[in-house]
């Protein structure tokens, strides 16, 4: 007689007596990480120790002879479960049969949801059980605490050092941990694909000599703002995990060349890199990085102001990094035209070039990046105030699929530039941050409807944001066109604009951030989302007012232009004068790639 198996729990409402009541909602969130957001190089093995390990005995076969979907096997059973969208439907999945609930099982509890502390408590539970019919422990492959960062603890996540086949593992601004709770979680851990402990100010270089003795498989590393890891622990983390392809060392302040060039030289896999504010990297690690990196797609060097010229020099010469899309170089400050030529000519397909505050490159350097061509979607050359107009104009001729562009604080530009830029027939953001010259033939000529190669109209514009805070010589005649003209703006920030500081029109702005003081405040207007739908329906309503009276706008007020000393007076008691202001830097944003902006 075959021996006889464990009864299925039927469901209930008490998370402890179910083996699908507590299983977890999906979580959206888990699928926006640093990780997640990337290719899927390392896709998780869900249902893969199910397939080695699940057979199906005789009994269960004679039980269910009558039913063909019985034959499948449980690969294709997994297939199957993983289109069903809905979890209640997974969870009904589960009911119907005893292989049905061990073939889908695994997609109820990969991912746990804990976005709050119940559920939090209900994944605890059914990880804690001993007589489950289901190992809870070992189904769980993705764990997410980052939504309730604040309450997790050295002692909350003591459940979870059982899960040792987690792949990715998030634990965002758990501040609370220490050494101790991200280790055990972390210790016998052979599976582990994706760390991220970014902003664990505690963690040192215990926990990575943990993940060096332990996660031989991993391929994602973040430990961004973890200052107290240095290269002691990073080498050792080169050593053992080669198939490291993603590495985020943001502000990690005490990481010096060694550990860069170890990396450089054990894991030949790496995709991506960012070294942002790792103020102690020089050249011969950049050197090492693209010239060893053959697949490197991504490499961010911010605030890495000891790089030079000879970082790019020193490549060998006839080889060029097809593969190399992303560069971001703020603040570089000691890099020139020489260096620029040099990169454009071995990274012939980069898309994304951040130069911002790079402030010694000048015409020469622009020619370069017009050997991009149609390759450059994006360009932030903020403050690099020795361009002119002639580099612009021939940069939107060469470059004409450019996106994203930004030329805060680029002083020498008038409204040449700007009615060039406007003909780019895919732009969505543009920032001219503090380019006191452009006037409203700029902003006309963004709203005009752009122009086919035989003077068709081809479309409405693109423009989604765009920034033109201390722009003092615009009206509110020219923004209205431009709201009227640009029915996909959603952002628009016109700080320090005198025409728009009226209580009228800061109604519809959002809020100015809760760290700036009254200067900033009172000059402070933004427009985002609705606000900027808001703004165009009330100067709409106020213009069809003003027609049926008379004429809108005094020729007085037209022709007032703002004293250019006030303002400077006033740009100055805000705090926001220079060119290295705060201001500037959030205004400009989008220079990181990520879209997420907190302009001031």
């Amino acid at each position: 007689m075959a021996r006889s198996r464990p009864t299925l729990h039927i469901a209930s409402e008490t998370p402890s007596e179910s083996s699908s009541s507590s299983s977890p909602e999906r979580a959206g969130y888990d699928d926006t990480d640093f990780f997640m957001a990337q290719a899927n190089d390392s896709q998780s093995s869900i249902g893969v120790s199910t397939f080695r390990e699940m057979t199906v005995s005789p009994s269960m076969e004679r039980e269910h002879r009558l039913s063909p979907v019985s034959h499948l096997p449980p690969e294709l059973l997994i297939a199957i479960f993983s289109k069903v969208g809905s979890t209640m439907d997974l969870k009904n999945c589960m009911l119907v049969s005893k292989t049905w609930a061990r073939n889908s099982v695994d997609l109820l509890w990969h991912r746990p949801l804990c976005n709050d502390w119940k559920h939090l408590l209900n994944v605890v539970a059914s990880v804690r059980k001993t007589d489950g019919f289901f190992a809870y422990y070992d189904l769980v492959k993705r764990l997410n605490l980052s939504q309730i960062h604040e309450q997790i603890s050295d002692g909350t996540v003591q459940p979870f050092i059982h899960c040792k086949r987690i792949e990715r593992l998030t634990l965002t601004n758990c501040k609370r941990l220490t050494d101790s709770g991200v280790s055990a979680l972390i210790k016998g851990n052979r599976s582990l694909l994706a760390l991220d402990i970014s902003f664990l100010e505690s963690v040192t270089d215990h926990t990575l000599l943990t993940v060096a003795d332990n996660c031989v498989r991993l391929q994602g590393l973040n430990i961004t703002g973890c200052f107290k890891v240095t290269d002691d622990s990073l080498v050792p983390v080169s050593e053992n995990c080669r198939h490291v392809k993603r590495l985020k060392l943001n502000e990690c302040s005490q990481v010096t060349d060694q550990a860069i060039l170890a990396f450089a030289h054990n894991c030949p896999s790496m995709l991506e890199i960012d070294l942002h504010g790792c103020k102690l990297i020089t050249g011969p690690s950049v050197t090492a990085l693209i010239s060893r990196g053959r697949h490197l797609r991504e490499l961010r060097l911010g605030h890495c102001s000891l790089v030079t010229d000879q970082a790019f020099l020193d490549l060998p010469s006839n080889v060029t990094y097809e593969s190399l899309r992303i560069l971001d170089l703020t603040a570089c400050d000691q890099l020139t035209d020489a260096a620029l030529d040099r990169i454009i000519s071995v990274a012939p397909r980069l898309r994304n070039l951040v130069l911002a505050k790079c402030r010694l490159i000048t015409d020469r350097a622009v020619q370069s990046i017009t050997k991009l061509g149609k390759n450059l979607h994006y360009a932030h050359l903020g403050h690099c105030q020795q361009i002119t107009d002639n580099a612009v104009i021939q940069l939107v001729r060469l470059c004409n699929r450019i996106r994203y562009i930004d030329l805060a604080c680029c002083h020498r530009l008038t409204d040449a530039s700007v009615q060039q830029l406007a003909t780019l027939p895919k732009l969505r953001r543009i920032g001219l941050v503090k380019c006191q010259a452009i006037t409203d033939r700029s902003i006309h000529a963004l709203a005009k409807a752009k122009l086919g190669p035989h003077g068709q109209i081809v479309g409405t514009s693109s423009l989604e944001r765009v920034h033109l805070s201390y722009c003092v010589h615009l009206t509110l005649q020219g923004i209205h066109d431009l709201l009227n003209q640009c029915p996909r703006l959603t952002h628009l920030s016109l700080t320090g604009v005198q025409s728009f500081l009226r209580e009228d029109l800061t109604a519809f702005c959002r809020e100015a951030p809760p760290e700036f003081n009254d200067h900033q405040r009172e000059v402070f207007c933004v427009f985002s989302g609705v606000g900027v739908n808001k703004l165009r329906n009330f100067l709409n309503q106020e213009s069809l007012q003003y027609d049926t009276e008379g004429t809108m706008y005094d020729d007085a007020d037209l022709e007032e232009e703002v004293d250019e000393h006030q303002v400077a007076g006033m740009m100055h008691a805000t705090g926001l004068g220079g060119d290295d202001d705060e201001m500037d830097d959030n205004e400009v944003g989008e220079g990181s790639q990520d879209d997420v902006e907190q302009d001031g």
